[in-house]
């Protein structure tokens, strides 16, 4: 997740950049693919058990405790130490920063991976979030950081285990970094990066294959209707009383609530057929007294792809939209979703600011969190944008949008617009290297890199792509309730990283 406030200091690589072009791939060499076939065939149980004990410990960032100095991030990282050593890897503690390193030279090829995770709700697990649940559903490995970013940093080590292994001659020292706070704070890690020098080729292992060059801008547009202003709740008559939902920004939303007070059976009756037109969802419907309770089930999903997940939110709103309601705290909330939202999630209600590129693709924009505030209920809507527009021309366009909506309906409070700037990485040199393996180990052609809408921090180092850990159409499950990684994708990505490093430090 990347923060306003080091904005400056993220754009590094910001560029334009057309469609994808075709890319010249260079196979693995011989010395490559023996290093790949023997990690899988030494490290196939050893690499699930090493993961096991990463997911272990619970890295969610605390705010009131900085990563260095918090104790289960300490353990985390004594744990990695452990695993480095017995595998005869060199490490290095920098504080939020972690080296991990094998061979020496002043070249240098990174591998960028973090060891913080999202937060997570462990009543919506089978099994503790934090237990490698190997059994529940077979051929899966489900834990909070089995996909985002714990299964690579597994990956990585026994990657580099076995270069070691085979005495595969090396050029250039390999380093492994682990950032603890990628998914919460940047501005440690650019701290950081002022002072040491990174290396001169990397690889982020933080989303997708073939390879990502380009990632969209990170945004939030959050507002409060405010109880000041609202309008009073009609006496008698139907009206929101309450409504909420969500976790955190970059989730994708699967539950929602509202209490609609005053309510008739013949008012329920009207929900629950526009609810039951809705693919993925889920309700419950509970009364208390004269008041109708609404419980709204989806399925959370990164927050960057909101077409893999299904958004209670916006769900719920659109369930209560079977008529205009007043416009009181709660109820202006449900307006204003419906207004500017709906069920879309390209923001073709929000007035024009709705785009897309080429090769980036369109903006996505969808409500991730519905905030109890003491002044009112905040809305908070991430944005995933792309090239093609200027952060002061969608600025102005969400500003302008949001105060037509107020000349409509109600004042709102407390309004931020925070957008970031999309990032290209232009012309790579280890990208014929990255496709080449990729295509071999897969057995797909002609492999094109792509663009993400998650942000990583492939920004702040030279040269960087990201490799993996995802397949190409695959659902990302990283931030979800529900992540995991598959014992098959997780040996694949030992085999792609291994040869990748082979070829890129040899």
């Amino acid at each position: 997740m990347i923060r306003t406030t080091l904005l400056a200091s993220l754009l590094l690589a910001s560029a334009a950049a057309g469609h994808a072009a075709p890319v010249n791939t260079n196979a693995p060499s011989e010395p490559a693919v023996k290093a790949a076939k023997y990690a899988v065939a030494t490290y196939q149980n050893d690499i699930v058990d090493t993961l096991a004990r990463l997911v272990s410990y619970n890295t969610v960032a605390d705010p009131k405790v900085p990563s260095d100095k918090n104790p289960v991030h300490i353990a985390f990282k004594t744990a990695l130490k452990q695993e480095a050593q017995r595998l005869g890897l060199d490490y290095a503690d920098h504080g939020w920063v972690v080296i991990v390193g094998l061979g020496s030279g002043s070249e240098r090829v990174g591998v960028i991976t973090h060891g913080d995770v999202q937060p997570v709700d462990p009543s919506k697990w089978k099994k503790s979030p934090f237990v490698l649940d190997r059994t529940s559903e077979p051929g899966k490995l489900l834990a909070r950081g089995a996909e985002d970013d714990k299964g690579p940093i597994a990956t990585a080590l026994y990657a580099m285990k076995a270069i070691k292994d085979r005495q595969v001659p090396l050029s250039k020292r390999i380093e492994l970094y682990v950032y603890m706070g990628e998914e919460s704070d940047w501005g440690p890690l650019v701290e950081f990066l002022k002072t040491h020098e990174p290396p001169q080729m990397n690889i982020t292992l933080d989303a997708e294959y073939p390879a990502v060059t380009a990632e969209k801008g990170y945004g939030t547009v959050a507002v409060t209707v405010p109880k000041q202003g609202a309008e009073a709740a009609p006496e008698g008559a139907p009206y929101v009383a309450e409504f909420g939902g969500g976790f955190f920004g970059s989730q994708i939303p699967e539950d929602a609530q509202a209490v609609i007070a005053n309510a008739t059976p013949e008012l329920e009756k009207l929900i629950r057929a526009r609810g039951a037109k809705q693919d993925g969802m889920r309700y419950t419907y509970e009364w208390q007294g004269k008041n109708l309770a609404v419980r709204a089930k989806g399925v959370s999903a990164h927050s960057s792809k909101p077409e893999d997940g299904v958004n209670a939110i916006s769900m719920l709103a659109d369930a209560l939209a079977m008529q205009d309601w007043p416009n009181t705290t709660a109820g202006g909330v449900v307006n204003y979703l419906n207004d500017m939202v709906g069920t879309g999630i390209h923001a073709e209600k929000f007035g024009n600011i709705a785009y897309r590129d080429g090769f980036m693709g369109p903006m996505t924009f969808a409500p991730t969190v519905i905030k109890q505030r003491d002044d009112g209920i905040e809305v908070s809507i991430n944005m995933r944008r792309p090239q093609g527009k200027s952060t002061e021309q969608l600025t102005n366009e969400v500003n302008a949008a949001l105060a037509q909506w107020q000349g409509r309906r109600l004042p709102l409070a407390n309004i931020s617009v925070r957008i970031n700037e999309p990032w290209v990485q232009k012309n790579p040199p280890q990208l014929p290297t990255l496709m080449g393996v990729f295509s071999y180990f897969t057995g797909m052609k002609d492999p094109k890199p792509v663009a993400v809408g998650g942000g990583t921090n492939s920004r702040l180092f030279p040269h960087a792509v990201s490799f993996g850990p995802a397949m190409p159409g695959k659902v990302y499950t990283g931030h979800s309730e529900h992540e995991f990684i598959t014992t098959k994708q997780l040996l694949l990505n030992l085999q792609m990283y291994t040869a990748v490093l082979v070829e890129l430090a040899k």
